[in-house]
């Protein structure tokens, strides 16, 4: 056997195993962004709970109203929020649902968020497609 054509059984064999490995190179880069981005929205999701009850408990007179509290939750998450086209408005719910309350007190916000994403959506809800993100924040009033 010559060394001419000691190699020639292997061609071809480098594209074959790159086709091979491919998908699944696809596939693991667009989790690590998903995932990525999933970890983005929780972020944002608790910073928008945590401003929201900041904005509830100061001391000022008056204090501020759920409304207004769920307000402030929206408008700190709305914009930043990575969507990847669904709906980028969370739902929040305050407690106690008057408002800020009596010095001492606790008041707490929870900023929820339905994430399409990806694929990771599809992976932990197939019947919904989405991943519930949600951040929550408790503080006394001042």
């Amino acid at each position: 056997m010559s060394l001419k054509h000691c190699g020639q059984g292997q061609r071809g064999a480098s594209a074959v195993e790159f086709a091979l490995v491919l998908p699944l190179l696809v596939t693991f880069l667009v989790g690590v962004v998903d995932l990525s981005l999933a970890l983005y929205n929780k972020w944002v999701l608790t910073q928008a709970s945590w401003d929201a009850v900041r904005a509830g408990i100061v001391l000022r007179s008056p204090k501020l109203t759920a409304a207004e509290i769920a307000a402030v939750a929206v408008e700190r998450s709305s914009p930043l929020l990575v969507t990847l086209g669904g709906s980028s408005t969370p739902t929040v719910a305050v407690t106690p649902t008057t408002g800020g309350g009596a010095f001492g007190t606790p008041l707490s916000v929870t900023v929820t968020f339905a994430y399409k994403g990806l694929l990771l959506g599809s992976l932990i809800s197939p019947s919904t497609g989405t991943l519930t993100l949600s951040g929550s924040t408790s503080m006394n009033n001042e």
